[in-house]
């Protein structure tokens, strides 16, 4: 037998699950979704009232629960739920017809939920159309883990470009010859970054260069008159030297007959100029 006298001692004395207790101010409030109050009290409590009705939200539309004795046996089918109509005046009107014979503190209570769903219903419709900031739930060990992979991430990357700069390197040097298994597009890459690198510094030198004057063909005149010169030191070189031998034969010094010197070599290859005869006599100091 179905006794709320019973229950409600049990649940106010005893432990009940849905209770929770305040110090300051002293006040218990209960946390059963088909409270209609969310106070613990025993006229506002869903479990111990056998006859007991409430409004609830789901996704916007608001449903009427209403619970009666009759249907105790059956705690499947407890609850009767009746869709109330998104017109304020309207969903009045239906609770009102299907609450004709319950008390009048049960129905006032349940229009006064229905106003509050109401006003909550539409200061969520204006908050979601105001832009402005949104507060977003952070998980800090989700955040945490995503953080440590995104490192470890960066270190690899960091020694893939490294031994991938080792490679090429080796690979220009020719360390492992002819046979090597390399990624041909990697390798274009680095060859395309070092044109465009040789490219630059050459625009560089190119910035730092002067251009002077063309002196036409001055270059192969200044030339021609270097060899003259050459040709007639060449030629004054001979004659001095033809001039020292004959007064050393003339003077009779055994250093007379020297071999001809280096630099009279040197010149005799040279191509000679217009050749110069010279007479001499040689005296003989027996006859004197």
């Amino acid at each position: 037998m179905h006794n709320d006298e019973t229950l409600w001692h049990c649940l106010n004395h005893d432990y009940c699950s849905f209770k929770v207790k305040i110090k300051t101010p002293k006040q218990n409030f209960c946390r059963n979704q088909y409270n209609v109050t969310g106070l613990c009290n025993k006229v506002s409590c869903p479990l111990a009232n056998s006859q007991y009705a409430t409004i609830l939200e789901e996704e916007g539309v608001s449903f009427l629960y209403m619970k009666t004795v009759e249907r105790a046996h059956t705690p499947k089918y407890m609850w009767e739920r009746v869709k109330l109509s998104r017109n304020f005046l309207q969903a009045l009107e239906q609770i009102s017809k299907h609450m004709e014979y319950w008390p009048d503190h049960m129905i006032n209570r349940c229009k006064q939920r229905l106003t509050k769903i109401r006003q909550m219903l539409i200061r969520m419709r204006k908050l979601s159309m105001k832009e402005g900031p949104r507060l977003v739930p952070i998980k800090k060990k989700t955040e945490r883990r995503e953080q440590t992979r995104e490192l470890k991430a960066e270190a690899a990357a960091k020694v893939d470009l490294a031994i991938e700069k080792e490679l090429l390197e080796r690979l220009k040097q020719g360390t492992y010859g002819d046979i090597y298994n390399f990624p041909q597009k990697q390798f274009d890459n680095i060859l395309n970054r070092e044109g465009e690198a040789q490219e630059e510094s050459e625009e560089e030198d190119e910035d730092e260069t002067e251009f002077i004057e063309d002196m036409g063909d001055s270059d192969d005149f200044s030339e021609e008159e270097d060899e003259a010169e050459v040709e007639k030191l060449g030629e004054m070189e001979e004659l001095d030297e033809a001039v020292r031998d004959m007064e050393d034969i003339g003077s009779g010094r055994p250093g007379a007959l020297r071999p001809p010197s280096k630099k009279r070599r040197a010149s005799s290859s040279r191509p000679s100029g217009p050749r110069v005869e010279l007479e001499y006599e040689e005296e003989m100091e027996g006859g004197r």
